[in-house]
């Protein structure tokens, strides 16, 4: 299994990062987890063709995980690739008709199949062999994590969150959690994610994940990196790294 970082960054524009998106490659066909702006283009720079992606996965429905969703489906349909699946919260659906509501000369010319998914189930997509479970968030929206399994591999996105139990249980015994890491030690903020409320979460690495992966980093956290990484290792056995745009790792 292979995840390629395509944007690790939040809506306040910044250098080398552009929003959310990452693709889960588990050998049969490249599942994309969120789209935010800046991804469709991040997709042909990784050597991904986009009319491979005909599945998406969407952890909520703020702009940043989600601009580049309908300009995904238009550069398909330019290229005559009409059929798309797109699994999300509670909303998805209403959400992606109303959007084609506002582009009438798009009605009719795509074939998209909007599946609402709920914390505690399980969907495999068509054409993979991926079980991809979902769990409750705490964000300011709805809001799922994703424990993504291919065979003896899985793999755990957080989506916007707090640190929360129910994505801790969710990424027990993962292989690699990917998790938002929004701002700096000692940020006031609420529904995302610091590097010392992610540690008290991990304390003790209960948990057995193996490798963690930081991402959705606001501007905020430009020359916090390291220190981040290093307030986590004191909690946490396992390798710790910044995730980047166009970054690959094997799972």
């Amino acid at each position: 299994m292979k995840i390629t970082f395509l944007g690790t960054g939040v809506a306040i524009p910044q250098a080398g990062r552009v929003q959310s998106g990452l693709i889960i490659d588990a050998g049969s066909k490249p599942l994309l987890v969120d789209c935010g702006s800046g991804v469709l283009n991040r997709i042909f720079e990784s050597g991904y063709q986009h009319t491979d992606i005909d599945t998406i996965v969407l952890s909520h429905l703020h702009l940043d995980h989600v601009a580049d969703v309908l300009p995904l489906i238009k550069a398909n349909w330019l290229c005559d690739r009409t059929d798309v699946t797109i699994y999300g919260p509670e909303g998805t659906h209403q959400w992606i008709t109303k959007l084609l509501d506002i582009y009438p000369y798009m009605q009719g010319k795509v074939d998209i199949n909007a599946i609402e998914i709920s914390a505690g189930d399980t969907v495999t997509p068509e054409g993979t062999d991926c079980n991809i479970t979902a769990a409750d968030g705490v964000h300011s929206v709805p809001s799922l994590g994703f424990r993504i399994v291919s065979g003896d591999r899985t793999v755990v996105y957080s989506g916007d969150t707090e640190p929360c139990t129910s994505i801790m249980n969710l990424a027990k015994g993962a292989d690699v959690l990917v998790h938002e890491c929004s701002f700096p030690a000692g940020f006031d903020v609420t529904n995302h994610t610091t590097p010392d409320s992610l540690a008290r979460s991990l304390d003790g690495d209960a948990t057995g994940i193996k490798k963690l992966y930081l991402t959705h980093l606001y501007p905020q956290m430009q020359g916090h990196e390291q220190e981040s990484v290093e307030i986590i290792k004191q909690h946490f056995a396992g390798h710790v790294q910044i995730a980047s745009d166009m970054l690959d790792i094997e799972v």
